[in-house]
């Protein structure tokens, strides 16, 4: 079978799989084995079993579980209504006031949850009607939650990163270094533009000042101090070179247990929830990691991403040229797809283009990020919208609209990462310089 015909029918397989309504590791499964049925030479049993086992044995997938639990733990305590309270005093003499709390909360909140949905979902369900009874334009409400929901992805720990960096066999370390600088530009451009909006249409705001129970800075800061210390013991822990991300992780779970027992939020009954939905997630992320690794040593026997990367290099592509077109085959990917997914069933392929181009593999890592960061805000898959629906009932269209401001956004940190690679790379290179 030739490699065009091939091509052709790993693309039917998968999608037809997904079509029938298959869990993304079985279509992934179902594809690998039909690559590996067109060389009826090779052992396909073998091959599958062992691939299998050794993606679901990676020790980099082990902080996966981890910090899933701490996001867990995090969401059903009082951390969110702590934060809102905190951050409202120190934001309301800001151009666009407590609508910057919907900004800097879930960058706070995404560098101790790693998950977009979860960042989204926790901040949104104290400050959405926050915003709402105190008179804020219900659109900048919800697309700036929207937006900066996706911060969850990028600010580490990120459970996407530790994906691909176990997909790609690259440093979570690095990678999780490499997302710090972004993440802080980000969510500023989020704020500028929030800030930009508030001063030419006043009118989005509330015409009186807000109502907030006057408390010192102190007092503010220190509501926001549990959060902070969890920060700096988990992230501080992997920068200071105390702790690998794993260990970090057992830090993060340990932090969020006194934290919420603290705040009198762990109850028998919310660890029980938290460890059980913890324990989906993380079978289902390692469950299509495992479907991805026979994808990947599937393609590897049939010679699929060689040939293509071959292809692709004749088409003489200058770098910039592949990356534009990778952007959009990722976005149009994202309108079906959740973010993990994207990665894991691309990996495989693009890998070879990647390297061939000359990118660093941890620059892309963000990169990568960044375009699913874009697919979480893009109908009809897009998974912020359907939190946000979930808070607001309102229709998933309405609010795709109210995020295309922050899409735009989200495509502007692309270039600006394309133009200035050291946005991602400066931290890692200075920070790991010795080793």
């Amino acid at each position: 079978m030739d490699m065009f015909t091939l091509s052709i029918l790993l693309v039917v397989v998968l999608f037809g799989a997904l079509a029938l309504g298959l869990w993304v590791a079985l279509a992934l499964t179902l594809t690998a084995l039909a690559a590996l049925l067109t060389r009826p030479v090779l052992p396909d049993a073998q091959i599958l079993a062992t691939s299998f086992w050794s993606a679901s044995t990676s020790w980099d997938l082990t902080a996966l579980p981890m910090f899933i639990w701490m996001g867990e733990i995090l969401f059903r305590s009082r951390l969110s209504d702590d934060l809102f309270a905190g951050l409202a005093p120190l934001m309301r003499r800001l151009p666009g006031r407590l609508v910057h709390v919907n900004i800097v909360g879930c960058a706070i909140f995404a560098a101790i949850s790693g998950s977009s949905a979860a960042t989204t979902q926790t901040i949104g369900k104290i400050s959405l009607p926050e915003l709402k009874a105190r008179g804020y334009d219900e659109t900048i409400a919800i697309g700036s939650l929207a937006g900066s929901g996706t911060l969850g992805l990028l600010i580490p720990p990120s459970i996407i990163l530790i994906v691909y960096g176990a997909a790609v066999e690259q440093s979570i370390s690095r990678l999780f270094i490499a997302g710090v600088l972004p993440g802080i530009v980000l969510a500023l451009l989020f704020m500028g533009y929030v800030a930009l909006v508030s001063t030419l249409k006043p009118e989005l705001m509330p015409q009186d000042a807000d109502v907030i129970v006057e408390e010192s800075r102190l007092a503010s800061l220190l509501r926001i101090a549990p959060a902070v210390l969890l920060i700096l013991g988990v992230i501080g822990s992997i920068y200071g070179g105390i702790a690998s991300p794993t260990e970090a992780a057992v830090i993060g779970v340990v932090l969020a247990l006194i934290i919420a027992r603290a705040q009198g939020g762990l109850s028998f009954a919310a660890l029980k929830d938290g460890l059980i939905a913890a324990t989906r997630v993380s079978a289902m992320i390692t469950f299509i990691l495992a479907g991805a690794a026979l994808v990947t040593t599937a393609m590897g026997f049939t010679g699929l991403p060689r040939e293509l990367a071959s292809w692709i290099g004749s088409l003489g592509l200058s770098p910039y040229a592949l990356l534009v077109a990778l952007t959009i085959f990722f976005m149009v990917l994202g309108c079906f797809l959740d973010g993990i997914s994207m990665v894991v069933l691309t990996t495989s392929v693009i890998m070879p283009l990647v390297q061939q181009a000359g990118f660093d593999l941890v620059w892309f890592g963000i990169y990568l990020v960044i375009v699913v960061e874009m697919a979480q805000i893009t109908p009809p898959v897009g998974f912020n919208l359907f939190v946000i629906q979930g808070l607001t009932g309102q229709n998933i269209f309405k609010i795709a609209g109210a995020t295309a401001p922050f899409f735009a956004i989200l495509a502007l940190m692309v270039l600006l990462l394309a133009l200035f690679p050291d946005l991602a790379l400066f931290l890692p290179r200075t920070m790991f310089a010795g080793s």
